[in-house]
């Protein structure tokens, strides 16, 4: 009599490559949601290191002297106002500059004494060399 339980050395590799699959669309999808995708471009000015910080308002100005708060166009006369109003229930309120490279340097000194004087901290967002 023959055993009818015989055991196979063969290896399925299907439940594999499904695995594989998974996890490759798992990691496109992810990094396509990490990027921050509410920024108007600009042509930043390059320097060593990273800035990049999700708990921060991002505060825009272009060429054209035009500001924006993440994605939404600001007048210079209204943007201290919407500011506040976007950081006071921040714990730590952070502002990330985005200045482009020809902005002239009085109207990132304008947002930054803006900063100082509500106490909220200022970083440079610059793009990397």
């Amino acid at each position: 009599m023959k055993g009818r339980n015989k055991i196979t050395p063969e290896f399925s590799m299907s439940s594999m490559t499904d695995i594989v699959f998974l996890l490759l669309i798992f990691f496109m999808i992810a990094s396509t949601l990490a990027k921050n995708l509410d920024t108007i471009d600009v042509k930043l000015p390059q320097a060593k290191g990273k800035t990049e910080n999700r708990n921060t308002i991002a505060v825009t100005i272009n060429n054209s002297n035009q500001y924006f708060i993440d994605s939404k166009q600001v007048s210079k006369r209204n943007i201290e106002s919407k500011l506040i109003e976007r950081l006071k229930d921040v714990k730590t309120p952070a502002i990330v500059l985005r200045a482009e490279q020809k902005v002239p340097i009085d109207q990132v000194v304008f947002i930054m004494n803006f900063a100082n004087k509500n106490g909220v901290k200022v970083v440079l967002a610059v793009d990397s060399q």
